[in-house]
């Protein structure tokens, strides 16, 4: 173990090095008491234009000051957690500032956003321990050491980033509880919901429309509508910190938003995908929480598809082409929709949402004219409007669809919802006094119920996470973007990936189902649980050789979506 030097050392050792070449720094590595808390330099950057140097800051209980309260469940310490980071996030921002050349002068936190989850960023522990990561830009002129530069960002704005950021007394004390509270209430809305029979709920008032397609913030509330449940959705739940709460409930089977464009369809929708994670105080859409198991998926022309079963939905391709194992380093829109659900339900969903104006026109629908111009026995796609109903009576998958266009789903519906300026209106029973009124004449193309997909076995060897002298590399360009060895997977169509920092963290996690199939061939249900458990027994952490503060939880879900969309994958 290195022993600790003081910060008063720290500083003349920079004196000292100042002038020279730039891996001079490498003196730093190590840990280093400050009067109050300990920084540890993790790992040195060897260039002023390479990623910058890694540092953490450990603050003991007494230190820290947080009250029992912020840590006593673990979803109040994640909570807690997101609320420090946010803050530190935006301290850096403010201290940051260039001091010579390459990244010189940079403070950088990964900031939490919107959503509220597990993060490598702050961990608040069970004691009340609280440790930051984060990453600094060692100042160089050209690439030599600055000195006193270094000195003025490690013993003065290190210290002040601290002291206003990670410590209680810099913060209102109500507004660390109330992000314990909220995230607390959240994580106990959503494990009601399979007791209720419901697949989400929508709290009362809450603010649902976002800034902006890339901007995750709520309008202001002048400008949203709050929701309003209809009467007969409405039901209430108890909370351990709200307590009694009403809203919206939409219950286990087929549901369709329904109503006309830019009322709100989709805005209802992209909550419900949302809801599968918690939210900050303030977003809106603190109570409007789904099933941890529900999967957004889309048709995704050209994406690669190894031997996933889609027989169920479509078969009896032109020339014999078996959908039993259906490959393709090309998909269709309808195929690769088909393939996503496959891929879905084969990871352990029980809840899809879908939007018909990212879906496959001819996955979704057929109509009485068009089927009288093909004949069944000439189209191979069973369209999925003769399918979800099987999905929830014999697999228990329930199904969430915008529709807007197509009145067949009225039929296979268990309540519609119409969505009037932003309001919900419960449909279900004149959407089945139309649907009697005014049959569609269509007849039904399912012929049996699909088979469970059988589980595909990821062929050995198939992934590889090298890259010329690396054993594994992972880059994160962007939110919708992997850089697995030598693979760029477009995760463009996951959308419910929220952040690079999830993003990464699936690389990481790719890299360990790697060494697992390295040695043997393994079921994919069996990878995403050995992930699962590898982040249970060791938080993030386990990804990764080094300590990091760039990783962000995520769901087996879209680890299996990055898995099934890298193009060398082999799996049978």
């Amino acid at each position: 173990m290195v022993a600790e030097r003081g910060a008063a050392e720290l500083e003349a050792i920079l004196a000292r090095i100042d002038g020279r070449g730039y891996k001079a720094y490498k003196t730093l590595e190590g840990p280093w008491r400050y009067p109050r808390w300990v920084l540890h330099v993790d790992h040195v950057q060897g260039d002023p234009y390479a990623a910058p140097t890694r540092v953490r800051v450990i603050l003991e209980p007494e230190v820290a000051g947080l009250e029992p309260s912020a840590y006593r469940t673990l979803s109040r310490a994640i909570g807690t957690a997101a609320h420090l980071a946010r803050a530190f996030a935006r301290a850096t921002d403010a201290a940051s500032k260039s001091r010579g050349t390459g990244k010189s002068g940079q403070f950088r936190m990964e900031h939490p956003g919107q959503k509220v989850m597990r993060q490598t960023a702050v961990l608040v522990g069970s004691s009340g321990r609280v440790e930051a990561r984060f990453t600094v830009g060692l100042p160089a002129d050209g690439r030599r050491v600055k000195g006193p530069a270094a000195a003025a960002m490690m013993t003065n704005d290190v210290p002040s980033l601290v002291e206003s950021s990670l410590l209680a007394a810099a913060h209102d004390a109500s507004d660390i509880e109330r992000s314990a509270a909220t995230n607390e209430d959240a994580d106990a809305l959503r494990d009601m919901l399979r007791a209720l029979e419901l697949v989400a709920f929508v709290g009362e008032g809450a603010l649902l429309p976002r800034l902006s397609g890339i901007d995750d913030r709520p309008l202001p509330a002048g400008e949203a509508v709050p929701f309003r449940s209809p009467e007969s959705l409405r039901l209430e739940v108890e909370l351990p910190n709200a307590g009694r709460v009403s809203g919206m409930g939409v219950g286990e089977g087929v549901t369709l938003i329904v109503g006309g464009g830019f009322h709100g369809k989709s805005t209802l929708l992209r909550a419900l995908e949302a809801g599968v994670y918690n939210h900050r105080p303030g977003d809106g859409r603190e109570l409007a929480v789904s099933r941890t198991d529900a999967v957004k998926v889309r048709a995704e022309d050209g994406r690669a598809v190894a031997g996933v079963d889609i027989s169920g939905f479509i078969d009896g391709l032109p020339r014999g082409r078996d959908t039993h194992a259906f490959t393709s380093s090309n998909a269709s829109g309808s195929t690769s929709q088909a393939a996503a659900i496959v891929e879905a339900l084969e990871a352990g969903c029980l809840l899809l949402l879908i939007d018909e104006d990212t879906s496959a026109t001819n996955f979704m629908i057929r109509d009485r004219r068009m089927q009288q111009l093909v004949p069944s026995d000439r189209e191979p796609i069973t369209p999925f409007v003769d399918r979800v109903r099987d999905l929830y009576e014999r697999s228990g998958v329930s199904c969430v669809l915008v529709i807007g266009g197509s009145g067949d789903y009225l039929d296979v519906a268990d309540r519609v919802i119409r969505m009037v300026e932003y309001v919900p209106e419960d449909a279900s029973e004149e959407a089945r006094s139309v649907a009697a009124r005014l049959p569609t004449g269509r007849t039904s193309e399912r012929s049996g119920a699909p088979a469970r997909p059988d589980v595909r076995r990821l062929v050995r060897g198939s992934l590889d996470p090298s890259l010329r002298q690396r054993a594994v590399y992972v880059r994160v360009p962007d939110e919708r973007t992997l850089l697995f060895g030598p693979e760029t997977i477009d995760l463009v169509a996951v959308e419910q990936l929220v952040s690079r920092a999830q993003v990464r963290a699936i690389g990481q996690a790719l890299a360990y189902v790697a060494d697992l199939v390295a040695s043997k061939a393994l079921e994919v249900p069996d990878a995403l649980d050995a992930v699962e458990s590898a982040i249970r027994e060791g938080g993030l952490d386990a990804l990764e050789p080094w300590l990091v503060g760039d990783l962000a939880e995520f769901r087996r879900f879209e680890l299996a979506a990055a898995l099934n969309r890298m193009r060398a994958l082999r799996a049978e």
